[in-house]
């Protein structure tokens, strides 16, 4: 009698759990669904190593090739800084791989290196001459691996609020995206995930932009919805599981860099330090223009855009100069 009591427990503590994950699945489905509908696809596709690449552009002349960081996507440049660059200039923004609309490579691991090389592709199947390149946070880092495996191939990067230096446990501050299981990451993708970042969406958000406001129209305008989707979160991720790997072997050839290099920094940034990450690079990179904005947060592109696009056409002048 107890066995059989005990078995009926468990079978329907077993239908509970699969009744709550089949619960997930649904809710996971309907707000990736919904984050497709409010913000779709925008710009063009091309193939790379397995990786489909969904990119943006705009305008004519000098190529500026647009990196964005951890858990973003394309819209953190297209909505803050296109349009207002003037003549001159052809704009290119991609969503990293697995971000966005862009479709990571099933053997991709999201290294740095490898994002590096792929962002070399990419220049080198659009045929762009020595593009400058601009990366925020993560996409930072992924400059700076870029300036220093692929030098020849950019004019200059133009950094902003960049991830630089390895710290220890660099996930810390973003527990549930740390998940170094591919197969516990791909679960949480699929159940728990998306409907637990909707509900901490705006705690979330407000850390992000801290100590500024949210804008307004981030969600729809900004992309945010975007990070809703299953696809977003395991590649993001994968992302932050990847930079423990190489980040702290790429610093050690900061010094090496010899391009055109700038960096913008808030100091009031509480995602990543400027004290860590900014100032540090004075003594690393030389000529490094370096631009640091008292109480500016994380996210300089949507709350400075004017001086913003300024700091890249003043490391873009050098850098297309020394380029010619």
């Amino acid at each position: 009698m107890l066995i059989s009591i005990v078995l009926w427990l468990l079978a329907g503590l077993l239908a509970a759990a699969a009744l709550v994950s089949l619960a997930l699945m649904l809710a996971t489905w309907r707000i990736g669904a919904k984050a497709e509908r409010l913000v779709p696809a925008c710009g063009k596709f091309i193939e790379i190593d397995g990786n489909r690449i969904h990119y943006v552009e705009e305008g004519e002349g000098r190529p500026i090739v647009f990196l964005h960081g951890l858990g973003a996507q394309l819209h953190h440049f297209r909505h803050t800084l296109f349009g207002r660059f003037g003549t001159g200039y052809r704009l290119i923004a991609l969503d990293r791989p697995g971000s966005g609309y862009s479709v990571r490579a099933r053997s991709a691991t999201g290294r740095l290196p490898e994002q590096a090389d792929i962002v070399r592709r990419f220049i080198e199947q659009l045929r762009l001459e020595r593009p400058l390149i601009v990366g925020h946070s993560l996409g930072g880092a992924v400059a700076l691996a870029l300036a220093t495996e692929h030098p020849t191939a950019i004019s200059g990067i133009a950094l902003l609020s960049p991830l630089t230096h390895l710290e220890a446990r660099i996930g810390r501050r973003f527990d549930l995206l740390y998940v170094p299981s591919p197969l516990l990451r791909r679960v949480l993708a699929y159940t728990a995930a998306i409907p637990l970042s909707l509900r901490y969406a705006q705690p979330t958000l407000r850390f992000i932009f801290a100590p500024q406001a949210v804008p307004a129209d981030y969600m729809i305008a900004g992309g945010g919805w975007l990070g809703l989707r299953p696809s977003h979160y395991f590649a993001t991720s994968t992302d932050i599981v990847a930079v423990e790997r190489d980040l702290g072997q790429i610093e050690r050839r900061y010094s090496d860099i010899a391009m055109p290099a700038g960096i913008l920094f808030g100091t009031g940034d509480r995602v990543i330090g400027e004290a860590v990450h900014g100032e540090p690079m004075l003594d690393k990179i030389s000529g490094l223009d370096f631009e640091r904005i008292e109480g500016l947060g994380h996210m300089p592109q949507f709350v400075e855009p004017e001086r913003v696009v300024a700091f890249i056409q003043r490391v873009a002048a050098r850098g297309f100069a020394n380029a010619r």
